[in-house]
């Protein structure tokens, strides 16, 4: 009988010489530079569009205000970024793997001391720190140009809720890599894998919403109950998991996500709706958002590596 060999050292050798070597064929590639445009021009459109739009005599979270003020027909750089964000992270991710299978290069990646497990994570980390890089130079262009025409500095709570806010995107961006991964993994063609990715997309951005409302019509016991089902199935989607994660960060008056009983919106207006949650409490509302975003890319990421791991690579 031939012994097999002993994979030695750490399954992980390898890689940050993966991760780097994606991030500059990312930084570098044609289609990602076209995407940083957009998202630039995208950007300073918006935000010369809140500068104007500022409601005077107020000077609370100004600097919060500038991601969610919108003009008519345009919407704020919030609603942009549920738009970018996952197109951005679907570029990055829907060839990482069938890619190197079309060219032929996976079997000589795996003959050099690297295993699947650090080609897969080094990849995926890639990815994800690509799109944070993009997402942490537009959080500082907003910021920076907005202390340059207001003339004030942001206050420390801005400071943390606009981070809070970066990486709930970047989580959110992380669930749409790790499904193109995934796809990238399962599908031999990239076109079919970018298909595929986009589709999902767009269901839950179009279609999720009615099949929820239907369903809930028909599965709900009574009102409440029908607007308890809606709910709990329209948080399945990373959209509405984004979107009031969001809400609650960017907007510190949010009190409660989801529909308010008679006695609860009475019990808000007699303890003073109008004042500002602290970031404490507005953390612990979007937690679950923030978890199940997190979890979401998790899981993605373990999926697309169970299916990696059971494939057969031949030289």
């Amino acid at each position: 009988m031939i012994a097999k060999p002993v994979r030695e050292g750490s399954p992980w050798r390898g890689l940050w010489a993966v991760v780097a070597k994606e991030m500059a064929d990312h930084l570098t590639s044609v289609r990602m530079g076209i995407l940083e445009v957009i998202v630039l021009l995208t950007a300073a459109v918006t935000l010369y569009m809140a500068l104007q739009n500022l409601p005077s005599g107020t000077s609370d979270f100004l600097f919060l205000r500038l991601f969610t003020i919108s003009q008519d027909p345009l919407p704020a750089f919030v609603g942009f970024l549920g738009v970018l964000v996952p197109l951005i992270a679907i570029v990055l991710g829907f060839d990482s793997i069938n890619g190197e299978f079309n060219r032929r290069t996976l079997s000589r990646v795996l003959a050099q001391p690297i295993y699947r497990d650090a080609l897969l994570l080094g990849k995926f980390l890639a990815g994800l720190f690509t799109l944070a890089l993009v997402l942490t130079a537009i959080w500082l262009m907003i910021i920076g140009l907005g202390i340059f025409r207001l003339g004030v500095p942001p206050t420390g709570e801005e400071v943390a809720r606009g981070l809070l806010f970066l990486l709930a995107t970047i989580a959110y961006g992380g669930i749409w890599l790790g499904l193109a991964m995934v796809f990238s993994v399962r599908f031999r063609q990239p076109a079919t894998a970018a298909l595929a990715s986009i589709s999902v997309w767009i269901f839950f951005s179009v279609f999720w919403g009615m099949l929820v409302g239907l369903i809930a019509q028909g599965l709900g016991r009574g009102i409440a109950g029908q607007i308890q089902l809606e709910l709990f199935l329209a948080r399945l989607s990373p959209n509405t998991l984004y979107a009031e994660s969001i809400l609650a960060i960017l907007n510190p008056e949010v009190r409660a996500l989801g529909p308010l009983l008679l006695v609860q919106f009475l019990q808000l207006q007699h303890w003073g709706v109008r004042s500002p949650l602290p970031l404490s409490q507005s953390l612990l509302l979007v937690w679950p958002q923030l978890t199940g975003l997190i979890a979401g890319t998790i899981v993605l990421f373990a999926i697309g590596y169970v299916l990696f791991q059971r494939q057969e690579i031949r030289a």
